[in-house]
């Protein structure tokens, strides 16, 4: 099987990446198309999940689409958030994101070193009498942040801020493509939507994370590449990878 083009299903990146490389070394074409994307929820669909902010005394971020819905809800909703909540974030890029709505210097913030396990540490015995409040985005599955906590003595809540939103792929025909890479169980949901009756026929399908591999055995696609491994860590090494072996 020769290969000629392939979609990835995000945006474009910004800079220089491991895909120019490949392009230049198969002659091979990239192409990158979001198939979602995410939009905070509105306060309406908020409330229906009957969770009171203001119950708790510490959240927990793990991403800044999330911050952002956080605030913008919290602003609709006409909810004060206190100077003594605490902010546990699972990185220092997303706790620093904090500055857009807050002043950084007069809060309690935390963060971690980009694992679950770290807010956990983080927490630790000094912390944990807080009531926690865990921002999270619409899905199928629990996040790995939400899991631990199920594991943990702490008090603790999830709330949705954010969801996907299926992006129109229509005038995209993905029969052009010879492979086809996806990350999230979102991007299966927009194909389908976007296309009831898609047949895979030869296309090559990649999978990236252990969420999107259910996601895609349940719609019946078949997975011709899977990362990441311990040979293939990024989608760009796997298309390395199967790119030199035919």
């Amino acid at each position: 099987m020769s290969v000629k083009n392939i979609l990835i299903s995000q945006q474009q990146p910004m800079a220089a990446s491991p895909y120019t490389n490949i392009a230049e070394k198969f002659g091979v074409n990239f192409e990158f198309k979001p198939f979602f994307k995410i939009e905070p929820l509105t306060s309406r669909e908020f409330r229906s999940q009957r969770i009171n902010i203001l119950d708790h005394t510490a959240i927990v971020f793990s991403a800044r689409t999330t911050i952002d819905a956080f605030f913008q809800l919290c602003e609709e909703l006409r909810v004060k958030v206190p100077e003594t909540m605490k902010y546990f974030c699972t990185t220092e890029a997303v706790a620093n994101y904090l500055q857009k709505h807050i002043v950084y210097r007069k809060r309690k913030i935390f963060f971690g070193d980009g694992t679950p396990e770290s807010i956990i540490g983080l927490i630790g015995s000094k912390h944990k009498g807080e009531n926690f409040l865990i921002a999270t985005a619409e899905s199928s599955s629990k996040d790995a942040v939400t899991k631990l906590f199920e594991n943990s003595s702490f008090s603790f809540a999830t709330a949705v801020f954010v969801k996907p939103v299926s992006q129109n792929l229509k005038e995209t025909d993905l029969h052009s493509f010879d492979i086809v890479v996806l990350f999230n169980p979102a991007d299966v949901k927009s194909l389908y939507e976007n296309y009831p009756d898609f047949k895979q026929d030869d296309i090559k399908f990649v999978s990236y994370g252990k969420s999107i591999v259910k996601a895609m055995e349940e719609a019946g696609l078949s997975i011709a590449i899977t990362a990441p491994t311990i040979e293939a860590p990024s989608v760009a090494k796997a298309l390395e990878l199967y790119l030199s072996k035919i």
